[in-house]
């Protein structure tokens, strides 16, 4: 982020700060802006042909100048609306919108603010830097809860730089959350690749390329802003829908050739099973549910890099079934072990899981692709990183590097990082060994955590509150399947979710709205 956008993302920031008397919080602020920036980069960018004559910025300013809270939350209603004569991607950003402004003068102070920006600057730096940059702001606020569907961008792009996207790939990510996967990999191609050059008509079919999922409303409008300031999103074309990947709206995404995700921690609500049909191993775990949905979606010799908690490397049961359907039918070559601390709003421990669909000698093999895993411990003797001791690129640079240069995990590599055999961080596992020593586990760690520990070095408090909840929610959902195969009565059932409520689990529900 340039210095331009990064002072402009603190003077929009800053603003929220005038809506703070109107009980307002962070991440109903960045959607409240998202109604505002849509306005007046319509105006900026000459795109105000999205929307109907008096909606746009001009009628807004206008109102706000006369401090008519009416007309705008009139305005707001009217753009989500299907007899609005607006564009499909106005009704889609505007579905449902109401404002959270309270006092007709906080309107006026939003505009008269926004409109005072240096937008030249803005344009010539890159609105969706600008954008981006607001979205991570919302999540390194820990309160405002953001930082569950905002995956930490120095990952992401690590992930990216990793798995090379290449030119006219479909590229899915069936959890989008605000899009960080898609962009990410739009940039790297905008990098390695002749975007620019491409025709008219290369360039609508790139654009097709990129596809998703988001289950929140919220969440799906500033993907949908997201995308459309990247250049990745506008009337006609799917890009990001609004949906549940785990109902049949997953079954209509098209095979892909490369699928970046980090699913939603937690279980469904209930405990229900997903809703689509065509998952082999129905599960209430919503992280083995998605895995499942990437590996079957994938094209032969389809490629992946998906975010994953530690209990999908361990939970027995269906958990050993989808991991050996995983490893027969990919090559899951390499797995990283992220430090805990890196995601803002919870102190679950992570994993990223590359894999390729097929063997790498015949693509089209879904049996015994899996030869030998490759697992990287970033997390052992590491700090715990938070606001105190920030991640990122520079801690994930050596993982990069032993990576090495194929995105399938086929360049040389050797167990000698920061040690040999044991005492490296970097170490190769036979499928063999994992099913035979491991029982199908892929939670296998052999570096010893320093035996002494200093205060300093603890974890924060927040950190560790949050490992216990995600143990015991996992508990749960483990107590879950048991009952159901034991047939448990309502009255057994009740009494768990009393243990539950006891236990303050109410972060399950928490969990599941990301």
């Amino acid at each position: 982020m340039s210095q331009v956008t990064h002072d402009i993302v603190q003077k929009l920031w800053n603003l929220c700060h005038v809506l703070r008397s109107d009980g307002v919080t962070y991440h109903q602020y960045v959607t409240e802006l998202t109604y505002l920036l849509f306005l007046k980069m319509a105006k900026e960018t000459g795109r105000e042909d999205q929307l109907p004559a008096g909606y746009r910025w001009d009628d807004l300013e206008s109102a706000a100048a006369r401090a008519d809270l009416d007309f705008y939350r009139a305005l707001l209603i009217h753009l989500g609306s299907k007899d609005s004569k607006g564009s499909a991607i106005t009704r889609q950003i505007f579905a449902s919108a109401g404002s959270f402004i309270r006092k007709p003068a906080t309107l006026t102070s939003l505009v008269k603010a926004i409109d005072d920006l240096d937008w030249y600057s803005a344009r010539q730096e890159g609105l969706g830097d600008l954008y981006e940059g607001l979205l991570e702001k919302n999540a390194g606020e820990t309160k405002s809860g953001a930082g569950q569907y905002f995956t930490p961008r120095p990952l992401i792009d690590s992930i990216v730089k990793c798995i090379k996207p290449r030119l006219f790939e479909t590229i899915q990510d069936p959890a989008a959350g605000t899009g960080g996967f898609l962009i990410a990999a739009n940039h790297y191609l905008a990098e390695h690749s002749d975007v620019s050059g491409l025709s008219v008509e290369e360039f609508q079919r790139y654009r097709r390329q990129f596809h998703g999922i988001e289950l929140v409303l919220d969440t799906h409008r500033l993907a949908l802003m997201n995308l459309m300031l990247h250049n990745l999103q506008s009337d006609g074309e799917t890009g990001v829908r609004f949906g549940d990947t785990l109902s049949p709206d997953g079954e209509n995404l098209p095979s892909a050739d490369l699928i970046l995700s980090n699913p939603p921690f937690g279980t469904a609500k209930g405990g229900g099973l997903p809703s689509r049909g065509d998952l082999r191993y129905p599960t209430a775990n919503k992280q083995l549910a998605f895995l499942q949905h990437i590996y079957r979606g994938l094209k032969p010799g389809g490629r992946a890099a998906v975010v994953l908690p530690d209990n999908v490397l361990f939970e027995a049961g269906v958990g050993s079934d989808i991991r050996r359907d995983l490893m027969d039918k990919c090559n899951l070559h390499t797995i990283l072990r992220l430090p805990t601390g890196i995601f803002y709003a919870q102190g679950v421990k992570t994993n990223v899981l590359f894999f390729q669909k097929g063997s790498p000698s015949d693509p089209r093999q879904d049996q015994g692709c899996t030869q030998r895993t490759w697992i990287y411990d970033m997390r052992s003797n590491m700090p715990s990183f938070g606001k105190r001791t920030p991640f990122g690129a520079a801690q994930l640079k050596p993982f990069e590097l032993v990576y090495g240069d194929d995105p399938n995990g086929n360049s040389p590599r050797a167990e000698n990082v920061e040690g040999i055999g044991e005492l490296s961080r970097f170490r190769c596992f036979t499928r063999e060994y994992i099913r035979n020593e491991r029982g199908d586990s892929l939670d296998i760690s052999w570096l010893k955590d320093a035996s002494s520990l200093d205060a300093s070095d603890l974890p924060a408090p927040e950190v560790l509150a949050g490992e216990a909840m995600a143990e015991l929610t996992e508990a749960l959902h483990e107590l879950d399947e048991l009952m159901q195969a034991l047939g448990a009565g309502d009255e057994v059932i009740a009494q768990k979710q009393l243990l539950a409520e006891m236990l303050g689990l109410e972060m399950v529900e928490v969990l599941e709205n990301e």
